[in-house]
């Protein structure tokens, strides 16, 4: 071998890295001890980007293209040099290229609870897990701060790295959110997009990453917090105490059927149920002023709140009393269960005989 054919062995012409691979974030290319070539090719695909660094400085940075490496277009590399007769001669750097693609479908989650100020329930100990995906988007801060000078930085490596790392900005940005654990644990989907804004700008200026996509699959709480939760949530559903008895009692009627003896004792039942529903929405609804004072709601009965009615009644009043249908109340006068007179078509009540019923 002649010496010129050694000297060609010693010098890079071509610089390029064909990823073959989907788990790559970063490579080191493999120089082998040798130079690069003043006018050397340097090749970067779409979704690289190649870093030169020069004695643990930082370089020229290149994105997709090709380039032809000369003191002209590598100003920041031959200044770190600093040599005479800048890159005429063949001259030595690392050279790092960098995945900038989406890498999806990363998972997170927390090793331990985490800590959560809840206006609920005060300190709440959560767990929480999901996906993300991101792409490098500042090479130098990623290089520097997450990869280091690996010359193979996987994926599994940077889960590694930054699950501690990503969990650590999701309780930061769950903190300044203030998202109570009610709709942590129910709006999953709407959450991680809300966070995203807040883990972003620091995941960027920390790691020289970006987040496209942060899912959070579960958040589980302790369970007498769910327990609380579920109390929480029957409450929500029973909805107006009020309607919410009569809806009983017209359900009870409906069960029992028509018969005549079962009327008697349901009608009763009504009054005193309505009376009891009346009695304790008129106490949820006494004003904070009244209880303040130390007053007490009166005990409503069921013939008590029949006894302030005029002393005649038609259907429709003595309906509004049961809290049942005004056909109920006719059938009941028809079979003589509720005693009344018949005027023509029209039904009149007595009081006195709303009140026999009532304690029958």
């Amino acid at each position: 071998m002649g010496l010129l054919d050694y000297l060609k062995t010693q010098f890079l012409e071509i610089i390029e890295w064909q990823d073959d691979s989907r788990d790559t974030i970063s490579f080191r290319y493999p120089d082998q001890d040798k130079e690069i070539k003043n006018g050397a090719q340097l090749i970067v695909r779409e979704s690289q980007t190649a870093q030169f660094v020069y004695l643990g400085q930082f370089g020229d940075t290149y994105g997709p293209g090709k380039y032809s490496l000369t003191t002209d277009n590598i100003p920041i590399l031959s200044t770190l040099k600093g040599w005479k007769y800048g890159l005429h001669s063949p001259f030595k750097a690392d050279l790092y290229y960098v995945n900038t693609r989406l890498f999806t479908g990363n998972k997170w989650g927390t090793a331990n609870p985490i800590m959560l100020r809840d206006a609920d329930f005060g300190i709440v100990r959560a767990r929480a897990y999901g996906i993300f995906d991101f792409k490098v988007t500042d090479v130098k801060v990623f290089l520097k701060e997450v990869a280091g000078t690996d010359d193979h930085f996987r994926l599994d490596e940077f889960s590694d790295t930054m699950r501690a790392r990503i969990v650590s900005v999701f309780t930061e940005a769950l903190a300044q959110a203030k998202v109570p654990v009610l709709d942590v644990a129910s709006r999953y989907t709407e959450l991680g997009a809300a966070l995203l804004p807040i883990i972003n700008p620091q995941v960027t200026t920390k790691y020289g990453i970006e987040i496209s996509s942060f899912v959070i699959e579960n958040v589980s709480v302790p369970p007498e917090v769910e327990a609380a939760i579920d109390k929480r949530s029957s409450m929500a559903a029973v909805g107006n105490l009020n309607d919410f008895v009569k809806f009983q009692m017209a359900n009870s009627l409906t069960m029992e059927g028509g018969a005549a003896a079962g009327m008697a004792g349901t009608g009763a039942g009504l009054g005193a149920g309505l009376a009891m529903g009346q009695q304790i929405a008129a106490a949820m609804n006494q004003p904070q002023a009244t209880a303040a004072a130390g007053a007490v709601p009166p005990v409503v009965s069921a013939a008590a709140a029949a006894s302030a009615l005029p002393e005649l009644l038609g259907t429709a009043d003595v309906a509004k009393v049961l809290g049942v249908s005004e056909a109920d109340v006719l059938a009941s006068l028809d079979k003589g269960d509720i005693k009344g007179k018949k005027i023509g078509s029209t039904w009149r009540v007595t009081k006195a005989a709303l009140d026999e019923f009532l304690k029958s």
